[in-house]
């Protein structure tokens, strides 16, 4: 009897089987996921936890890894940016090529169940997983980035912030749809690079190098005292990673630097996580919150999601339930207001 009397303040909550309605909305049967357990229920709490994120005007930083692009997420990520769902992004360099790729009107393709990789590559096609992409393009693509980066102020380095919003304007007067860096340039988002030299971005700048004498240069500290100013001057901080890898770790390394000109680690009031890394292994990039909290990067109160899922099937799911739901908060959101030039400055309204 006693440890059946222990065992009630636990078991309070049955699980509750998802029921098949009319309500054919994804926000609809997210919230009848909040019923269930694993991760259909981690996801449905993703998505309070971004609601909540957004009615609390907490600063948005969102990490994108991997190749979002490519396997068909570019839309998703424009929509988020060009309804200010996020304030600030921070992707790795494979996305924002890929999304410049695509942006100067090519493509990346469905590889055919039984393709041989000695096959492509003779072809000049590159393979993620079951996408393809030309080589032939690609190049295209590096030398159109480097033509560009010749027509900036060689006299001086520039920020990955300040370069991509620079890129962005030029995109901008050529795209027929809106990608990540068109529709941040839109938008005054900034986009943080800091795997930059990791990418085929700086493939294209480093030929330009090579073949026309091109000295442009990178400032990443640069980028870093930005991010560090933008999460000092914001009441609050959230962080929304869809993968690990450099976006998540130049957000966590961002808090610990804006300490330093707060002069308290204060840490991140939301965090969310969607991925598939482990923890336990010696790449940082798959830690979790709880280990985050202890070097002050999260707060001790803060409110985390970890949704152990493949990006590409929660971002569509969540960002759809997003479009249903987070109207009312987005009217009377109050969202960081960037200034952009060599220097980036941020004021709230």
């Amino acid at each position: 009897m006693m440890r059946k009397q222990k065992s009630a303040k636990f078991l309070t909550a049955p699980t509750r089987p998802i029921q098949i309605d009319r309500d054919r909305s994804v926000a609809g049967l997210l919230t009848k996921m909040e019923g269930a357990g694993f991760q259909a229920r981690a996801l449905a709490d993703a998505h309070n936890l971004w609601l909540e994120m957004l009615s609390e005007n907490s600063t948005i930083f969102i990490g994108l890894s991997g190749a979002l692009v490519a396997s068909g997420m570019r839309r998703l990520i424009s929509y988020l940016i060009k309804n200010h769902f996020v304030d600030v992004i921070v992707g790795s360099g494979a996305n924002l090529f890929h999304d410049l790729h695509e942006t100067l009107g090519r493509y990346h393709y469905q590889a055919p169940s039984d393709a041989i990789d000695a096959e492509l590559q003779d072809a000049q096609v590159g393979r993620f997983h079951d996408t393809l992409a030309s080589e032939y393009e690609y190049r295209e693509a590096d030398e159109w980035v480097g033509n560009f980066a010749n027509t900036l102020d060689h006299a001086r380095p520039y920020s990955t912030r300040e370069f991509l919003h620079l890129l962005g304007r030029e995109l901008s007067e050529i795209a027929t749809e809106d990608g990540i860096l068109t529709s941040a340039y839109k938008a005054k988002v900034p986009v943080f690079c800091p795997s930059v030299a990791d990418s085929a971005i700086t493939v294209g700048i480093a030929a330009s190098r090579i073949n026309r004498k091109n000295p442009f240069q990178f400032d990443i500290v640069q980028d870093m005292v930005e991010a560090s100013y933008v999460m000092a001057r914001s009441v609050s901080t959230s962080v929304v990673l869809f993968g690990g890898g450099s976006p998540r770790n130049f957000v966590n390394q961002t808090e610990v630097t804006a300490s330093m000109l707060k002069q308290t680690m204060r840490g991140h009031k939301f965090a969310l996580q969607i991925g598939l890394d482990l923890p336990e292994g010696s790449v940082n990039a798959g830690r979790s919150f709880d280990e985050a909290m202890t070097w002050s990067r999260v707060a001790k109160d803060a409110k985390t999601v970890n949704v152990l899922c493949d990006p590409t099937i929660a971002l569509p799911m969540l960002v759809t339930a997003l479009s249903q739901t987070g109207t009312k908060a987005l009217k009377s959101r109050r969202r960081p207001q960037f200034g952009f030039g060599k220097d980036l400055s941020v004021n709230f309204v």
